[in-house]
């Protein structure tokens, strides 16, 4: 059964349920969605959403730039719906991540470069929302787990930084190493619907067309780098988790949502 959702308005959304589990398990299907932007869902997207998957919690992780250039989404005017909006950018002005109040799209944007290799420079801005906003990721992995209606994560592609907070989750909820890696990858299988949709917007067609299509392909070493980096400084993903405030009763939540 395929994890996919297909909506009007939006192209890489897709359940987080039907991964196999370290115990032989599977994750939950139902229970949490990840999504690229939002910003285009039509009203029976948001009819499918809201009334037949039950979506009652949005944790929107796109920066305050992003809201504030995009507009915060339809879901917003929908009362059943509760917006958790969490950035994973450390922003210092009122439209961006650094000291200032204007927008810098190379500062702004998930995808910006950051270093010569193309490895490093991705597993280090991973990394980056975790030594920067590690209250973000930690308050919203609870907005994901909360159990009154399903939940939804989403960034600009539902690439990075969706890709990090899904692995998180998954991580939390005991799914295995190698279905985490074979969920942020799926993203490929978009990619070009995706950056067809980013062009489409003044916010991102510049850094897009900047670079070449290929840049922005979600590689398994990326993420796999990104957990190693994690074992080896903090013994796994749970001890960071734990450094920063991450509960029992926080791992208990979690895996009450996403295990069978």
């Amino acid at each position: 059964m395929t994890r996919w959702i297909d909506l009007e308005g939006a192209v890489n959304a897709r359940d987080l349920g039907g991964l196999p589990t370290r115990d032989g398990g599977r994750t939950r299907r139902g229970r949490i969605f990840r999504a690229d932007n939002l910003q285009g869902l039509t009203p029976g997207d948001v009819a499918v959403l809201v009334g037949e998957l039950k979506l009652r919690h949005v944790v929107d992780l796109r920066s305050n730039a992003e809201v504030a250039l995009e507009g915060p989404g339809p879901l917003t005017l929908v009362p059943e719906v509760r917006h958790h909006h969490l950035t994973l950018f450390a922003e210092g002005g009122t439209h961006t991540d650094v000291e200032a109040d204007t927008i810098d799209a190379d500062r702004v944007l998930p995808w910006a470069e950051r270093a010569l290799d193309e490895e490093l420079r991705v597993t280090g801005f991973y990394f980056g929302y975790l030594r920067d906003r590690p209250d973000a990721v930690v308050a919203a992995l609870r907005a994901m787990s909360l159990d009154d209606g399903a939940a939804l994560v989403h960034c600009a592609a539902g690439k990075d930084r969706t890709g990090v907070l899904s692995a998180l989750a998954l991580e939390v909820a005991g799914a295995t190493r190698e279905a985490i890696v074979e969920d942020y990858v799926a993203t490929g299988e978009r990619l070009e619907l995706i950056l067809k949709r980013l062009r489409g917007s003044e916010t991102y067609r510049g850094d897009l067309d900047s670079r070449p299509a290929d840049d922005h392909m979600p590689r398994a070493r990326y993420i796999e780098q990104f957990f190693q980096v994690l074992d080896e400084r903090f013994g796994g993903p749970m001890g960071w988790l734990t450094r920063h405030g991450w509960t029992d009763a926080d791992t208990a939540a979690m895996r009450a949502r996403l295990r069978d």
